[in-house]
């Protein structure tokens, strides 16, 4: 038995346990993404939700590869709208807009 984790394998296994936790998880995720770092945290956060529901699962359900799908999620990838849709959809979330607060716009 391993005695430490990595954060990433700890993300999972939440994820696993609490699939609910995954619409805040990612929602936070989004709320940073104008921050330096932003898009490889969602990238690896949406990961994290479908290695927790199976990547092989979650491709099928999306109607790609799995290979594309982890492309899609590297630290570099740069999925188009249609493939990220697809993810979110065969991970059983969807994509929500929201206005920003009217400081945060002016500043």
């Amino acid at each position: 038995m391993k005695a430490s984790r990595s954060h990433d394998e700890a993300m999972v296994e939440l994820l696993r346990e609490d699939p609910g936790f995954a619409d805040e998880y990612l929602a936070s995720c989004m709320e940073a993404l104008d921050e330096p770092g932003g898009h490889e945290a969602l990238l690896m956060a949406l990961r994290q939700v479908a290695q927790a529901q199976g990547m092989d699962a979650v491709a099928a359900r999306a109607g790609i590869q799995r290979e594309s799908l982890y492309r899609a999620l590297s630290p570099k990838g740069n999925p188009t709208l249609k493939t990220l849709l697809a993810i979110l959809d065969a991970a059983g979330l969807r994509l929500a807009v929201t206005r920003r607060e009217e400081a945060e716009h002016a500043a």
